[in-house]
């Protein structure tokens, strides 16, 4: 008689209603109405009128149940239990099995259970001294990645050796979407592909990602504080999340791609077991296909699928995938050398800092197009990588004011010079070229032909151009000369064949060709 049942036969006790009618309105035998309502007799009768305290569950049930014969467990189930207080800490560390302790267990219990028995019992202890803790995933928030423990291969042709690989799988827990993927390995490269098809298969980022303590991802393992790898704080900066990790050997903290795993080996490796793909792109070809398929199958005993839930209520709170597609970048600390240039260790060229920083330590971020140096989390350099580009790359801006001027003095040539020189005017081109071949060796003059192009700065091109005109007849012009006729204004003055020619006006006392024929 369940309670309900027995608090029912006491009020109509109460009610003065007889044995049998009390059968007949609560469907129990009279012979069971009998035997509870003998039991009742213990307790104060009270008539329906009198006001009184309702007899409480607990004492109800003291009465009726306390004559129920309850097994008492023997010694050897106790003996049992107590060795499981011991077992269930000893069971997690490594080595450690069933038939370890259960051997262990018989040595001091010699009459224990044998090893079938043993184990069933275990289970049960386990399962209840391990109750599960449900988990209320908010739409959105999390991604739980993980590596399947069993790989799916390919093989190109009947001669050649089927090649193993690994596979990925990702899950939204709020609508359990399922993502998976094959790549040859678990390295970095592999790991960063499967994270941005996979970002790219849910059209969206959530603010958290959370693995396990992969190598790849994780660099120190830790309970509360672990250190991730450069990578995964390149991926959360160019997306917009976070990367976090379980406690280590606790894989119950992902319960939920623990359990895809699962999924995915009964949906997709199933049905792919007759199939054999000639390549890595045919093998994540079929795996599509059978994924798809998974994620619009409805659930149980709803007709909503994986894919309805995550379109209705979680796709929405997703954020947006940014508009570049993601590259890592290598990272290297590097100290900046005397020549204000780093070294790069994929190809040993040089790139160049501001000289300020030499000798200083700088981390330097690289791909195949560009570099990026940083120095306490500033940028300080920015160069981009060609194929083509030289051994040692410069730019003029990072360099002091007197390696400028060698850099300048080294890319001087003659023809330069004097293209310079035209675009201030004919009399300077004229007045640099003597210049220049004053002597035997035009290099010597490289220097003093440039400054006196530099003069238009200071004088202005009309001046200068003047200036130069007036030394027209001198045979070997040289930077001084030029210099103070500027200085003393003389370009300003008139020259003697700038005076106005003279003419005799027109008048009737000229006499013309007629007059001397």
């Amino acid at each position: 008689m369940t309670m309900n049942q027995a608090k029912q036969v006491l009020q109509l006790r109460k009610d003065g209603v007889p044995i049998k009618q009390i059968a007949q309105r609560t469907g129990i035998s009279r012979k069971t109405v009998r035997k509870y309502l003998r039991r009742m007799e213990v307790l104060p009768l009270q008539k329906q009128e009198e006001k009184a305290t309702p007899v409480s569950s607990g004492e109800l049930a003291a009465v009726i149940y306390n004559d129920d014969t309850v097994p008492c467990p023997g010694k050897r189930i106790q003996d049992v239990i107590t060795h499981f207080e011991y077992a269930k800490n000893e069971l997690p560390k490594t080595g450690v099995t069933r038939q370890l302790l259960w051997i262990e267990y018989l040595n001091q219990y010699p009459g224990g259970y044998q090893y079938s028995q043993y184990c069933d019992l275990l289970r049960k202890y386990l399962k209840n001294t391990h109750p599960a803790f449900h988990w209320e995933y908010p739409p959105g928030e999390f991604i739980q990645v993980d590596f399947a423990g069993k790989k799916l291969s390919f093989q190109e042709s009947q001669q050649t050796k089927a090649v193993k690989c690994q596979v990925f799988v990702g899950v939204l827990p709020f609508s359990g979407l399922i993502f998976c993927m094959a790549v040859l390995s678990q390295k970095t490269t592999d790991f960063i592909t499967c994270i941005k098809e996979m970002l790219r298969y849910f059209a969206g980022v959530t603010k958290t990602i959370l693995c396990d303590n992969m190598k790849t991802a994780v660099i120190r393992a830790d309970r509360y504080e672990p250190v991730f790898t450069d990578m995964c704080h390149q991926l959360s900066d160019h997306y917009g999340t976070t990367f976090s990790a379980t406690r280590p050997a606790s894989p119950t903290d992902k319960g939920m791609v623990e359990k895809a795993v699962d999924i995915v080996y009964n949906h997709i490796y199933g049905p792919m077991h007759k199939q054999t793909p000639v390549s890595l792109e045919d093998l994540n070809y079929q795996i599509r296909q059978w994924l798809d398929i998974l994620n619009l199958k409805p659930y149980k005993g709803t007709a909503e699928s994986r894919r309805d839930i995550f379109v209705s209520r979680e796709a929405s709170l997703l954020k947006e995938l940014p508009q570049t597609s993601f590259s890592f970048k290598k990272c290297k600390e590097v100290t900046v050398q005397r020549n204000y240039a780093i070294q790069l260790p994929d190809n040993k060229h040089y790139y160049t800092v501001p000289y300020k920083y030499v000798g200083s330590k700088v981390l330097a971020y690289f791909d195949s197009r560009t570099v990026e140096i940083y120095y306490q989390h500033n940028r300080i350099a920015f160069h981009v990588r060609t194929s083509t580009e030289p051994q040692f790359n410069r730019i003029a801006s990072h360099m002091p004011e007197n390696h400028k001027h060698m850099l300048q003095m080294q890319g001087w040539t003659e023809e330069g010079l004097l293209e310079r020189a035209g675009w201030v005017g004919e009399y300077t081109h004229q007045t640099c070229d003597r210049l220049l071949h004053s002597s035997i060796y035009p290099e010597q003059n490289y220097k003093a032909c440039h400054v006196l192009i530099l003069l238009q700065n200071k004088y202005t091109r009309e001046r200068l151009e003047a200036a130069c005109r007036r030394a027209a007849n001198v045979i070997r012009p040289t930077l001084k000369l030029i210099t103070n006729i500027l200085k003393a204004g003389l370009d300003k003055q008139p020259m003697l064949f700038d005076e106005e020619h003279r003419t005799i006006p027109i008048h009737d006392n000229i006499r013309g060709p007629r007059q001397y024929q």
